[in-house]
């Protein structure tokens, strides 16, 4: 069974007032995230991978003694991301819940601390990549970022919120200013129900 693009989960001008406008989205995902979807599904086909979920392919194909990664990894493992993605975002007004507000206080100290942490992991992504708030094994929670496509499933943590820093997600609306986008992204465009309900 191929794999498909999933439609954004709102309209694709309906970020636009927070700060991702409607141009950045037809580009990010009806051009880029279909490119994934069209890829891997080539690459994948007749192979051992063939009817395997993406996690499975994503945690199977991952090579961590290599920098740069095998196609169906870097295809499948770049349509995971954005699946998620467009999840983690909303045009609504989104509270953090309590529950996610007191797990990221025992674990940074503050929300603020959070922010702080995750906006420099994005800003300092050298090239392209993600920046990912993570609960790991032990249950705590962590910023971590990643190089390409790279996620946390490569590394056994499970991805509560991940932000693209590829040029593609804020080039159009930001230009070079990647921090001002990572601002924007954590201040106005977080689902953080959608984070919470990841724990």
């Amino acid at each position: 069974m191929a794999f498909e693009l999933p439609d954004l989960p709102y309209a694709h001008d309906a970020l636009a007032s927070k700060g991702m406008s409607k141009e950045t989205l037809e580009y990010h995902h009806d051009l880029h995230h279909k490119a994934y979807v069209d890829n891997g599904n080539k690459l994948i086909a007749g192979t051992e991978w063939d009817g395997k979920s993406m996690e499975e392919i994503i945690r199977g194909t991952y090579d961590k003694n290599a920098v740069a990664q095998n196609g169906i990894f870097n295809n499948i493992s770049q349509l995971w991301n954005h699946n998620q993605f467009w999840e983690m975002m909303t045009p609504n007004d989104s509270k953090m819940p309590g529950e996610l507000e007191k797990a990221i206080t025992d674990s940074f100290g503050s929300v603020d601390k959070f922010k702080e942490d995750f906006a420099a992991a994005g800003a300092g992504q050298f090239g392209s990549g993600w920046a990912w708030l993570v609960k790991d094994a032990d249950g705590g929670l962590k910023v971590t970022k990643t190089e390409n496509g790279v996620n946390p499933l490569c590394f056994g943590q499970t991805a509560l919120l991940g932000l693209d820093v590829w040029e593609h997600s804020y080039y159009i609306d930001y230009r070079n200013k990647r921090p001002a986008y990572i601002s924007n992204f954590l201040d106005n465009l977080v689902n953080w129900e959608n984070v919470a309900s990841r724990m």
